[in-house]
């Protein structure tokens, strides 16, 4: 490595350092430790012991709802909160920064149906998790990209794109052999992937053939600029693949497996939800599948859902960046550090969620009584979750069909 890139990636963060102390303006408290460090691998260590949620809750005891800090090489602000979850879901880009479903309800019911064939019927034993994945993969490759069952470039997908979601939470340092290198270019093979994807869909287009069932790329692939007329570029799309991928894979398979964890570990539930799904069996032929009017039957299911997700959110939390400087609780957040938040601390807060560890649905019975800004499973506000409805839609699917085809121990 260059010595002198070394010494400036060194000094640089120093720099602003000093800086950032001898500043005039109100910084939130706390400190920014080591430079480029700081607090990363005390944050990593906590997630991999699962130990996170008591790490940010002796850091709000200890300096309070707003705090600073360093994570992954940057200057950040910690904030927690209903206050802090409107502040991040309610900001228009000019303050922070954010790096149709009904119609494929029986394409999904086939999908689910088949993957439940393959990997479920007559297992004695079976590993949710890593079925729920390839489950949630499946759905969105067919569904949304319109790559069917059988074809290679399905497994290679799927092999690129978990190494690049594991360089998401790596150290990002940029070396041979580290995960966050190997991330790196998983991310590259993908958008290269998709490319050619694309290429393909746009073809289809201008000859004619308006592919429904892949509702992502044949819908971008054809949207146009209001101002100019063009097309979108390619890599606009691509964001708003690599976009639809991450928040719908990992996210949606969690669920899922927590879903079936809390129904296998409470009988009185399980039966509730067991009887929902019969009354809906009885009204349709064997073999038929659901219908969007079926799922919205599932009421009792998806408040089950919804209270697996309060309390095991998939996402941990995230971050934005400030575009500009910005007051917030009496102190400022310089233009350029991140903000992060996180989802389940307000979950688990026995001030907005009476006994917050118990597993409740009827938590549910009457959403308006929940605070705004308390439960933000699917975000809220303005940043309220784009695919909320298909998220829903695929996790009622699987339980759906564990109700028709599996017992699970009681």
């Amino acid at each position: 490595m260059n010595p002198l890139f070394t010494i400036f990636m060194v000094l640089f963060p120093i720099f602003l350092l000093i800086k950032g102390r001898k500043s005039s303006k109100k910084l939130p408290p706390g400190s920014l430790g080591i430079p480029i460090i700081g607090h990363s691998l005390q944050l990593l260590k906590a997630m991999r012991t699962n130990t996170a949620e008591k790490w940010l809750l002796e850091r709000i005891q200890k300096y309070g709802s707003i705090s600073m800090l360093t994570l992954f090489g940057k200057p950040t602000v910690f904030i927690y909160g209903k206050e802090a979850n409107k502040f991040v879901f309610t900001s228009d880009s000019s303050t922070i920064s954010y790096s149709q479903t009904k119609n494929y309800v029986g394409k999904m019911d086939e999908e689910v149906r088949m993957h439940m064939e393959m990997h479920w019927q007559g297992k004695q034993e079976i590993t949710v998790l890593p079925l729920m994945k390839k489950l949630s993969f499946d759905v969105i490759c067919s569904l949304l990209f319109g790559i069917e069952r059988g074809r290679s470039r399905r497994d290679k997908l799927v092999t690129w794109f978990q190494q690049m979601i594991g360089g998401i939470w790596s150290v990002p340092i940029n070396l041979p052999f580290t995960r966050f290198n190997r991330g790196l270019r998983a991310s590259v093979r993908v958008r290269n992937f998709l490319m050619d994807l694309i290429a393909e869909k746009r073809m289809e287009l201008r000859k004619g053939c308006w592919l429904t069932k892949a509702l992502i790329l044949t819908r971008t692939s054809s949207l146009r600029d209001q101002n100019n007329g063009e097309e979108m570029t390619e890599k606009e799309i691509v964001d708003n693949v690599i976009l639809v991928l991450t928040a719908g894979h990992d996210t949606s398979a969690i669920l899922i497996t927590f879903l079936i964890r809390d129904l296998s570990m409470e009988p009185s539930i399980y039966a509730v939800v067991l009887q929902e799904h019969e009354e809906i069996a009885k009204s349709k032929s064997k073999g038929e599948l659901l219908t969007w009017e079926d799922l919205g039957k599932m009421k009792y299911t998806w408040k089950v859902a919804l209270e697996a997700l309060r309390m095991f959110p998939p996402i941990f939390g995230g971050f934005r960046k400030a575009v500009k400087d910005i007051e917030y609780d009496g102190y400022i957040i310089p233009e350029g550090w991140q903000i992060f938040w996180t989802m389940n601390m307000t979950h688990m807060d026995d001030s907005i969620f009476t006994e917050p560890s118990k597993f409740d649905p009827t938590r549910f019975d009457n959403q308006a009584s929940i605070p705004p800004y308390s439960f933000i499973g699917f975000g809220a506000g303005p940043r309220m979750c784009p695919g909320y409805e298909f998220a829903k839609t695929e996790a009622l699917h699987p339980c759906a069909c564990i109700c028709d085809i599996w017992f699970l121990a009681t």
